[in-house]
């Protein structure tokens, strides 16, 4: 999740846990401190495809964050010691507070769809729900206000505490909401593929930007993908997919290519291959909306009539939030039979 999400999420965590006996302090630490694990895209692991897929790796590993709790709680009672004293005597509970604090963000961050390594380096297996779109405000607002009104109810604590909780309560019922509305849309989607009786590899169901009302429907073909949205409020059960080309035979011969064979797997086999302009392009499919994709990249060129591997590089996305009103619109009206689907 976004940066604000998982500083209100550590606050929140952080004001249950010891704001009763610390106060805003509490708040505070937990929001910082839950903030700590994505400061590995200040690392560089070497370009630009290292950057994407080794992030949240061990810095978001639950192994490697149970270990180090201890010593970050250790290091902030040391630092109050110095300044208050007696809110530093409060060891168990600074202990939780870290601990929750570090816990929860991988935790949170695998129902988006971007891919988390919770058990590096036992198992670098991407861990990616898809069921909550990276920055979603209906689960973020409920942590802020919670968190908002125990900060202005500090002369009333037990009343601040109360809507600190029930935002807590909200947003984690949220997230199972998302997990529902996803199951739900997938069952639409496989009887709608059936219905069709067009074969294909995959099949992905994720949340549009923003919201759990429409969802991306991302089908991985024998000669290309195809994409579709539903809504929840779509009469219609039957899921327009408009077809799109990838050449997956470009890659022959380039297999043993690091980029290539690094985002082949990080991808989960949601990925296109394009020719361009003499340069071979790698997109991962689940994160952007046909045609921008946030991660794309150069990873050969064409010199004379063969393919060689290239230094990889990042090609930017154009800016598409311009479309932010059409998918709106999209959420609340199915486009008739005759129309493009999409937004």
């Amino acid at each position: 999740m976004d940066s604000i999400s998982q500083f209100a999420l550590g606050a929140a965590i952080g004001s249950a846990v010891l704001g009763h006996k610390v106060g805003f302090r509490a708040a505070l630490v937990g929001g910082v401190v839950a903030t700590l694990p994505d400061l590995d895209i200040l690392i560089p692991m070497g370009g630009p495809v290292a950057d994407f897929t080794y992030h949240r790796s061990f810095s978001h590993s639950l192994l490697v964050l149970t270990a180090i709790s201890p010593l970050l709680a250790w290091m902030i009672r040391k630092l109050l010691l110095r300044r208050q004293p007696e809110l530093a005597a409060h060891r168990h509970g600074w202990l939780w507070l870290v601990f929750l604090a570090l816990f929860t963000h991988p935790l949170l961050d695998s129902f988006t769809i971007y891919g988390t390594q919770l058990l590096w380096p036992l198992d670098t297996t991407p861990v990616g729900l898809g069921s909550i779109f990276i920055i979603d405000p209906l689960y973020t607002l409920p942590l802020l206000i919670g968190v908002i009104g125990f900060l202005w109810l500090h002369h009333n604590r037990p009343v601040g505490l109360r809507l600190n909780a029930a935002g807590l309560v909200l947003s984690s019922a949220y997230l199972c909401w998302s997990a529902i509305a996803q199951q739900s849309v997938e069952q639409t989607a496989q009887r709608s593929l059936t219905a069709e009786a067009r074969p294909y590899r995959q099949m992905l169901v994720q949340p549009a930007p923003f919201n759990t009302l429409l969802w991306r429907v991302l089908v991985i073909t024998e000669d290309g993908y195809r994409e579709g949205f539903y809504s929840l409020l779509d009469s219609n059960p039957r899921i327009a997919l408009l077809d799109y080309p990838s050449d997956r035979s470009l890659l022959r011969g380039l297999e043993q290519h690091w980029p290539i064979e690094r985002l082949q797997w990080f991808s989960k086999g949601f990925y296109s291959v394009a020719e361009i302009d003499n340069a071979l392009l790698i997109s991962d499919l689940r994160m952007g909306v046909e045609p921008s994709y946030v991660f794309r990249f150069k990873v050969a060129e064409r010199i004379g009539s063969q393919l060689h591997p290239a230094t990889d590089r990042l090609i930017q996305a154009p800016n598409d939030l311009h479309r932010l009103a059409a998918m709106w619109t999209r959420i609340w009206h199915q486009p008739a039979a005759n129309q493009k689907p999409g937004f």
